[in-house]
């Protein structure tokens, strides 16, 4: 060997080595339980266990109501079905007689459609109403089970 070339201790390549992999575990660490399980959690965010669908109204025609106060003459058809959270305590109704949910779905709905205002059904504002059918039939059952609002014919007469 030269006097002139310096040779790297094995120890050093050895060392370089060692962080080299350790720095590659650790960022390969964090990839796969931070990034990939954030993604994860925001593609299952709507996702829940099945609901219990309820067909507010008549089976065929669902629910006419007149709106806009009593001598408007407005009357309005519209079918809602809501997807509501099962309950394990609750019995499944039997007989013709609705479930006592039902019955307090079916109450808060029709009071809130019928003290709505004839412009607050502008199909534009359809969204909105689901949000306030939402909010509103929650508050009535004392929990968050309403996962959605189906708005399936609408018709404004």
């Amino acid at each position: 060997m030269a006097d002139g070339e310096k040779k790297f201790p094995l120890t050093l390549i050895v060392g370089m080595i060692v962080f080299g992999l350790l720095l590659a575990g650790g960022v390969s660490y964090f990839i796969a339980t931070k990034i990939v399980a954030d993604k994860a959690s925001v593609d299952n965010k709507g996702a829940h266990e099945p609901g219990i669908f309820i067909k507010l109204g008549d089976a065929k025609d669902g629910l006419i109501l007149n709106i806009g106060g009593v001598n408007s003459g407005r009357f309005l058809k519209i079918g809602i079905i809501i997807e509501l959270k099962p309950d394990k305590k609750e019995v499944a109704a039997t007989g013709k007689m609705p479930s006592p949910t039902e019955i307090k779905v079916l109450d808060t709905v029709v009071q809130l459609l019928r003290s709505q205002k004839v412009e607050d059904f502008d199909p534009a504002k359809q969204e909105q109403l689901k949000e306030v059918i939402k909010h509103e039939v929650n508050k009535s059952l004392g929990e968050e089970r309403v996962y959605e609002v189906y708005i399936t014919n609408f018709v404004l007469q």
